[in-house]
Formats: structure tokens, C-alpha cells, sequence
């Protein structure tokens, strides 16, 4: 099988620089009490979504108390004890204590028997203090594992590259796994739809280690960054500012639209972030072009596809089953009975094709007016291909699964220049049937007249 330059090319085809989605590695420490400060404070809102995560049921996390440290307990009660917290198990796990005064943080007793702390606060441009604050708080609490520390509205708050390193210093004394993230003016929308950045806090180079006043976030993206770097140890001990990415040819929007594209879930599109990041991706880009210098004038790597006597058997195959200047012919076939094999493909294609949708939604790379129905009809045969490969994986059958899927998708290019080469016969065929139609009646014309 040919293979173009093109479909090597990782800027074109982020599929050859990505590996297939793999379980993420954990930190080893989730487990226990964790104590979630900073949330259930307001009316605006019940916050109830950073609970859920650490919760969930497909999370590292292996808590056996959430504590939500609130200013006014009473009121936390209300807004937290809901029919979904009752239906998820969140309630028969949740706890609450309370500030000895508005916005205080947990005093020393209040950490005792506490494993992982969530401290959550708002920079109110004194970022630096408050993050050491944190830090001398967790240094003396002896059961303290991790301590996870988010700085939200922190845009505009400048601070030097020395206070920065200084601040981080003091979580790195703590003796725990620590994790500083520094976001800008949080808002109200949900997670995912807009590419994201991090960047070193610390640093004294990038000029986006500090947050301009602009910078905005969505709150739900936010939770998810704090929840997600809290259990996988690509998040561990680290200090980054988190911004979002406007700019629709940045390395992180196409890497980001690339792992979404490829079924990455969020957490492993996270930890590939965290791990791998866009710099890994750069250096891929600039291997491949330095390797092959005239991809861009259409040079390709192998043969050319196209004179392989086995497409040239697919063509005449195609166009033997086309009338000339028509459509498909129609044939009656006899629709045989579906096995339950069938089915059992059908309905794990849909199943797939459904989470490429939200994949795909999520990445902002579907038509807005497209229904998942309709989503779904445009991607069945790919959806089928997948669904065939799942069902013979857990039947036990032999399937070479990175061979067959490079061999699909060279079918299906084959499949789509066949048929825009019919289509223009087709065309061709019909341009030529009225230009003769015209002459014909220029000679009827001219009968006519004699």
C-alpha cells in the first residue's frame, strides 16, 4: 500500500504524530480525606461540578470523605444536597467545615486527617502572600499528601519573576506533591470549547508566565484543569498559568483539535498537554519538513497510488457499474436478514460515532446546524470500520489494528478520487450532450432557411 508524503506530514495529518489514547498514569496518593476550599460561597451558583469530578467513578480519585471548607455551612448544606449528589453516592461521602471568619483559610486542626487539600483563592492582587499562606498551612499538616493550590481572577496581577520562583519555593518546602495554577477573570460558559495554554510560573523568560487584564476563562474549564492536575502525576509539582488561545493556527489549537479528533478523553488530552505538549509536536513538524524539504510541490514518498494495479481494478469496477452520462444503475437486491453479529457491530459503530460527535463538537470542528443524526450518517462507513474492529477485539479475533485503519483510510481516498473523477465524466458527458444538442439545432436552423 502507497502511502503519500502528504499523509505523513504531522501538520496535515496529526494522526501520524499522535499514539493511539492509553490509560494516563495517576499520582499514588488519591485516596482518603480531601478538602475542597474556596467553592460553595455564593449564591450565583451551587459549585457542585468540582464535587462530581472528585467523585467520579472513572477518576484515580479513591476518597472515602470530600470536605467542602465553606464560610457559612448552613448555606452550603442547601446548595450541595441535591437529587444527582444523592443518585451519584457524592452525599454519602460529603462533609463540611467551616471558616472561623468570610474567606479565612482552614486553621491547623482543621487539616488534620486531611490527605489532599484543593485550596482555591481569588488573587485580589496580593497572589504571591496568599499562595505562601497556603504553603505554610500544608508544611505542618503531617498528613497532608498533596496540596493543589488555584488562583483564579489573577489577570493584570503582575508580579516579578522573582516573587514568582519565590512562591513556588514555598510549595516545594511544603515536602508535598504540590500543583500552582494561576488563571485569569473566570465566566460562566462550559469546558472545552476554547483552545488552551500553560505556561511555566515561574519563568523569567515567557512573557506569558504573568496573565494580561483581558484574560478570561471558562469557570467549568477551570474546575476541570484543577480537578484533572490534582490526579494525574503529569500534574504533579508544577507551577503553570493557564490562558486561553484566540488564535486559530497556534501550535495548541491544532494539537488540542487533533487529540479531541483522535478520541482522546479529557483527561488524557490533559496529561498529554502536560506531558508531551505542543513543543514535542513543533519538533515533529520541523522533522518532517526538514526531511522532506518539497512536500509543499506535491512530492510524493512512494509510487504513485494511483498506477497500483489493484486501484486500477477498483476504477474499472466503479465505472463498469455507472451508465454513461447517468446515475448508479438500480438493482434489486434481495436485503438479507442482519445476524447478530451485524447488529452487535452496528450498534458499537453508533456508540462510536456518537462520541465522535461530541468529540468533534467539543473541538468546534462540526457545523453548528449538523445534528448528531445527520452527523452520524456522514461518518457510518468509518463508524462501521471501528465498530468491526471493537467486536473482533472482544471476541478475541486476530486484528492488526494500526495496519487495517491506514488501509481503510487508503481505500476511502482512493474511493473519493474515483468517484470526483466519475463525477467530472459525468459533467464532461453532459456539457458535450447540449453542445451537441446546440449544434443539432443550428443545422435545423439552417435547413430551415434553405
Amino acid at each position: 500500500m502507497a502511502t503519500t508524503t502528504e499523509n505523513n506530514n504531522p501538520d496535515k495529518n496529526i494522526q501520524s504524530y499522535l499514539e493511539e489514547p492509553d490509560s494516563v498514569d495517576p499520582r499514588s496518593n488519591l485516596e482518603g480525606t480531601v478538602l475542597v476550599s474556596g467553592f460553595v460561597n455564593t449564591k450565583e451558583r451551587t459549585d457542585q461540578f468540582v464535587f462530581d469530578l472528585l467523585n467520579h467513578e472513572d477518576s484515580a480519585f479513591e476518597f472515602k470523605k470530600i470536605v467542602a471548607f465553606v464560610d457559612d455551612m448552613k448555606f452550603a448544606k442547601k446548595r450541595l444536597l441535591s437529587r444527582s449528589a444523592r443518585y451519584t453516592g457524592l452525599l454519602d461521602k460529603l462533609d463540611f467545615s467551616e471558616a472561623s471568619s468570610e474567606g479565612a483559610l482552614p486553621t491547623a486542626d482543621q487539616l488534620e486527617g486531611i490527605n489532599s487539600w484543593l485550596a482555591t483563592i481569588e488573587s485580589n492582587n496580593d497572589l504571591i502572600s496568599q499562595v505562601k499562606n497556603v504553603a505554610a498551612l500544608a508544611k505542618d499538616a503531617s498528613s497532608l499528601d498533596n496540596v493543589s493550590v488555584v488562583v483564579t481572577n489573577a489577570a493584570g496581577d503582575v508580579t516579578s519573576a522573582e516573587d514568582r520562583s519565590a512562591a513556588v519555593e514555598a510549595l516545594k518546602d511544603t515536602g508535598k506533591e504540590y500543583t500552582l495554577l494561576v488563571i485569569g477573570t473566570l465566566e460562566d460558559r462550559d469546558e472545552g470549547k476554547i483552545p488552551y495554554k500553560f505556561r511555566d510560573f515561574a519563568s523569567d523568560e515567557d512573557e506569558d508566565a504573568s496573565l494580561p487584564e483581558d484574560a478570561v476563562f471558562s469557570r467549568e474549564e477551570a474546575i476541570r484543569m484543577i480537578t484533572e492536575t490534582l490526579q494525574l502525576d503529569a500534574g504533579a509539582n508544577k507551577a503553570l498559568t493557564f490562558s486561553e488561545v484566540d488564535d486559530v493556527n497556534a501550535t495548541e489549537t491544532k494539537l488540542i483539535k487533533g487529540l479531541r479528533e483522535a478520541g482522546y478523553a479529557r483527561c488524557q488530552e490533559i496529561d498529554h498537554m502536560l506531558r508531551d505538549g505542543p513543543e514535542n509536536y513543533e519538533k515533529a513538524l520541523d522533522d518532517f519538513r526538514e526531511k522532506n524539504p518539497n512536500w509543499g510541490d506535491g512530492v510524493y514518498a512512494t509510487e504513485a497510488w494511483w498506477e497500483d494495479p489493484k486501484f486500477l481494478a477498483q476504477v474499472a469496477d466503479a465505472k463498469a457499474s455507472y451508465r454513461p452520462g447517468g446515475g448508479p444503475l438500480e438493482e434489486e437486491e434481495e436485503e438479507e436478514k442482519k445476524d447478530e453479529r451485524t447488529l452487535e457491530i452496528e450498534k458499537i459503530a453508533t456508540e462510536w460515532a456518537k462520541r465522535e460527535y461530541f468529540s468533534q463538537s467539543m473541538a468546534g470542528t462540526v457545523d453548528e446546524e449538523m445534528t448528531e443524526e445527520s452527523f452520524v450518517e456522514s461518518v457510518w462507513e468509518r463508524a462501521v470500520f471501528e465498530g468491526d474492529l471493537k467486536f473482533r477485539q472482544m471476541n478475541g479475533e486476530e486484528a492488526d489494528i494500526e495496519a487495517e485503519l491506514l488501509d481503510f483510510k487508503a481505500q476511502q481516498e482512493r474511493k473519493q478520487q474515483t468517484m470526483l473523477k466519475l463525477a467530472k465524466k459525468q459533467l464532461q458527458e453532459v456539457l458535450d450532450e447540449e453542445d451537441l444538442g446546440s449544434v443539432d439545432e443550428d443545422d435545423e436552423d439552417d435547413d430551415k432557411k434553405e
